[in-house]
């Protein structure tokens, strides 16, 4: 990547002075030289997922189109093949996972929310291998509020008030237990525990009033520590069905903790100083609130007030020797005083007015100690490619540049001083939105309105500085009198890309600083910037070099292992690869100098069964095979604080009540099943020889076995175990052991999977030949600390009908790796080929995950409304092979 260079003006909107040379000296040409190399070797990917919706209800489909950038070009990437996309649940515990194929950064896919899953805050979390190196701070990882009306019994309500007795903080919470015509569950027993950061604080029981209420008094002991978690409450219905809610903790604390930000990094006295104000909530929300900033006498230097987000600003120009006080007041009358950052008596300042829509103005000021020494170094990056670098004289106390916005490129620009041994001195970051690198889409043959069941033929037209342009594009229509949008807390492609995906922590309503381009939306993004971390260019590393690369980039799929005998690697061996899912399939190769297997020129999908066999280059079996297997990525903690909901269905409900139409009028015409859960019933019968059994206590050493013909009707594993085998409780597709927190493991195939990231629904049932439950101390002994929850031993059919198989066979490993989810098509109707008298209610109108213009910059998109009256909204994203990226919001009514 080429170094670009622009000439600046060395006095505030001066032309350049010829005193200034530009990248001319050979030790910053050598150090620009270091970081871009260390940038084109490092260089990560950005990912985003356009979701067609911002929330969901169990029954839906989450339609989504992720986008993979490199993260030094901004082009779509081509450093890897697979994306891994995620949803989490509220215990921040995997729900499914996708495995997707890419190609040029573009893949597309969709998660079913079926109702083995509960109401929640959930997570969606996207990244590739790669990007694991950098961290999880990198990932796509956005929150969505999932809602259930349609196969819902109880429905909670709660409320929390927070007080402090004894100096420790209280939590007195409410929860309401009703169904679903709102009827209160009166004098149920409710069990509850609750925790904080996933620690327990308190466990108890109770009954519900005639109100179906339960009040939980928490005491939080540590509150700088502990300030958010979840209660599980677990009710009993009358008909003696156990159900557990997760209620979320947002705060256990009424505290606002206050920042104050230093614009580049520390504040010197005798200067001029900018700093930034930051005040949130313990839910992570921003707090109106105003501050009086006063001397050691007194004396008021300056005011200051947040905007709604918390975000605020002040100049100072602090005195030597000088301490400054903060008196703050905040918007429910609460007031506190803190301390200032003390002021250095040495250093340098970094200074950048980015008002203007068109230039941005940068000053360096100098202690009068400074003067005349060593010169600096100004470098100004963007996704490490340097747009301008040059030296800075000691000459003078003040410094004043001048740059043109329209040289520099959308996105985070990072400003850095360095000493003239390039150490890192002050750093300031500022947002550049260049016009001149999106692409224009317009509609032309959009009308104002429409009438129900219209068909819309649309052609819109793209375009990049005026010329037609070929891109990849995702297309989401809506009804928004049942999908209401909340335009500023959007996470859209500009917002993503262009700004978050480069900021440390939680930024609140993202789509605020993009709605708008005027003076008042850039002061509020510029105080973003200013109290939001950086993170992506570490300096040390220059010097250092790139970091070890842990998680190589994927290209496509593999299986791969290592085959020993005696401990020592056994060279040109022969594997074979069988797998007989779908078909039959063979393929072969030889192991290398050490002993490693690599099969790499094959495609599959998920739940795809295969036998890896090896032998010595003498045909010999008795040989060990150790598959490859990359470590799951961990969950950390929702970073997203600010946008949990805490009454998911009360917040979601007019969203719901159409969802449940809908679903309702699915399940009529045979498109939707719902599951059935039955009374719990205790099996007691003589245990059943099983065949085919990895089980490592022999076959039908369980505690319930159940064989193919039992699950010939089953609609999914999870379904047809739900109170079917007493002491066992399935939720969120998880079976979980009565009494236990941790779910049970599953051994499919005589493979131990991970019970967090791995559901019985990921099973196809219809591929299943037995089924056996492990869970008292006889029958999970065996399995040692691995079966301490339980084990649920599952056997597939093999094609070859009953048969015993001893669960180690030597040279023969059974493996199913995960292969690529299966993309299903977004159903839209046709009524000018089938006319249908029922009544349409869908909520998401239309899909498009790959809309692609021509090379005239057109494209197409045809489908019908549906028969629910409103304003239609029609959201655009996409990027081309430039990078260059397009959202367009459009809407249109029906009558």
């Amino acid at each position: 990547m080429k170094t670009k260079f622009f000439k600046l003006g060395l006095a505030l909107f001066c032309v350049l002075s010829s005193s200034l040379t530009w990248a001319q000296d050979a030790n910053l040409n050598n150090f620009v030289k270091k970081l871009d190399d260390l940038t084109n070797k490092t260089a990560q990917e950005k990912v985003y997922l356009h979701m067609d919706k911002p929330y969901y209800a169990i029954g839906d489909n989450i339609w989504f189109k992720a986008y993979t950038v490199n993260a030094k070009t901004g082009m779509p990437s081509t450093i890897s093949g697979l994306l891994y996309v995620e949803l989490i649940n509220e215990k921040d515990s995997i729900a499914k996972q996708l495995k997707l194929p890419m190609k040029s950064g573009i893949t597309w896919g969709d998660f079913k929310l079926t109702d083995s899953l509960q109401e929640g805050n959930y997570r969606v979390r996207a990244y590739t291998q790669w990007m694991r190196n950098a961290g999880q701070e990198f990932f796509f990882d956005k929150t969505i509020k999932i809602g259930n009306s349609w196969a819902n019994k109880v429905f909670t309500k709660s409320n929390n008030v927070l007080s402090t007795e004894n100096n420790q903080q209280k939590v007195t919470t409410t929860i309401q237990f009703t169904d679903k015509q709102d009827l209160p569950y009166a004098n149920a027993a409710v069990s509850y525990e609750v925790k904080l950061n996933n620690k327990t604080v308190e466990r108890g029981k109770g009954n519900t009033n005639t109100r179906g209420e339960i009040i939980i008094a928490t005491t939080n002991k540590q509150p700088e520590a502990l300030k958010s978690g979840h209660i599980s409450a677990t009710i009993t219905l009358p008909n003696k069905q156990v159900i557990t809610k997760e209620i979320p903790l947002k705060t256990t604390s009424n505290d606002i903790d206050v920042q104050f930000l230093p614009e580049s990094g520390k504040m010197v006295a005798g200067l001029p100083n900018k700093l930034g104000v930051k005040a949130i909530n313990s839910s992570g929300l921003g707090e109106l609130t105003s501050g009086v900033i006063v001397g050691n006498d007194g004396t008021e230097i300056s005011r200051f007030e947040t905007n709604k987000l918390g975000i605020g600003s002040f100049f100072i120009n602090p005195v030597v020797g000088q301490a400054y006080k903060v008196n703050l007041t905040f918007a429910n009358g609460a007031k506190k005083t803190m301390d200032l950052p003390t002021a250095e008596r040495s250093g340098t300042v970094l200074s950048v007015g980015n008002l203007d829509s068109n230039k941005m103005s940068l000053k360096i000021y100098l202690t009068e100690d400074l003067l005349n020494k060593n010169d600096y170094n100004l470098l100004a990056q963007h996704n490490g490619t340097v747009y301008f670098s040059t030296k800075v004289s000691s000459a003078k106390q003040v410094t004043s540049l001048t740059v043109p916005k329209d040289s520099l490129p959308s996105g985070i620009v990072q400003l850095s001083l360095l000493s003239s041994t390039f150490v890192p001195l002050n750093e300031r970051i500022v947002f550049v939105n260049n016009v001149n690198d999106k692409i224009e889409v317009k509609p032309e043959n959009l009308k104002d309105s429409y009438g129900k069941r219209g068909k819309m033929d649309l052609t819109l037209a793209t375009t990049h500085d005026g010329k037609p342009v070929q891109g990849s594009f995702s297309v989401a229509v809506t009804n928004t009198a049942a999908v209401k949008p909340d335009p500023e807390n959007e996470t859209n492609i500009l917002t993503k890309l262009l700004l978050t995906s480069d900021l440390s922590g939680y930024v609140e309503k993202p789509n605020y600083y993009f709605l708008n381009n005027d003076r008042n939306t850039r002061f509020d993004l510029d105080n973003l910037l200013l109290t939001q971390g950086w993170r992506k260019i570490d300096w040390k590393q220059v010097e250092s070099g790139p970091l070890a690369e842990k998680f190589p980039a994927e290209k496509k799929l593999q299986i791969s292992g290592t085959v020993t005998k005696g401990g020592k690697p056994v060279v040109k061996g022969k594997i074979t690869l069988v797998s007989f899912t779908g078909g039959f399939f063979m393929t072969d190769t030889l192991t290398d100098d050490k002993g490693r297997f690599n099969f790499d020129q094959i495609e599959f999908l998920d739940s795809t069964k295969f036998v890896v066999q090896a032998r010595t280059e003498k045909d010999k079996k008795f040989v060990d095979i150790v598959m490859d297997n990359i470590p799951g990525q961990t969950v950390s903690k929702n970073p997203n604080t600010g946008d949990i909901e805490v009454n998911i269905n009360q917040a979601l409900a007019g969203y719901l009540d159409a969802s449940g139409k809908f679903f309702e009028d699915q399940t009529k015409r045979g498109l939707l099943n719902r599951t059935i859960l039955l009374d719990e019933v205790n099996i007691v019968e003589k245990r059943k020889p099983t065949y085919n059994s990895s089980n490592i206590g022999g076959a039908g050493n369980a505690d319930a076995v159940i064989t193919a013909k039992e699950l010939e009707t089953a609609f999914s594993l999870s379904q047809y175990l739900q109170g079917r085998v007493a002491g066992v409780q399935i939720r969120n597709g998880q079976a979980f052991a009565r009494g236990s927190q941790s779910p049970m493991r599953i051994s499919l195939d005589g493979m131990m999977m991970d019970g967090d990231s791995f559901d019985l629904d990921d099973i196809v049932v219809q591929d299943i030949e037995t089924v056996e439950i492990l869970k008292s101390i006889g029958t999970t002994a065996i399995y040692g600390m691995q079966g301490g929850a339980g084990v649920i031993v599952i056997n597939t059919k093999r094609g070859d009908g009953a048969r015993s198989v001893n669960p180690y066979t030597p040279g023969l490993v059974n493996y199913v790796p995960k292969g690529y989810a299966v993309v299903r098509e977004f159903y839209a109707p046709k009524y000018d080929v089938k006319p249908d008298s029922r009544p349409d209610l869908r909520t998401t109108i239309f899909w498009e995950p790959q809309m692609v213009s021509d090379a005239s910059g057109k494209a197409k998109i045809s489908y019908f409304n549906a028969d629910v009256p409103g304003t239609y909204r029609l959201v655009i994203e996409g990027i081309d092979v430039q990078g260059n990226l397009a959202r367009k919001v459009l809407t249109y009514d029906v009558k």
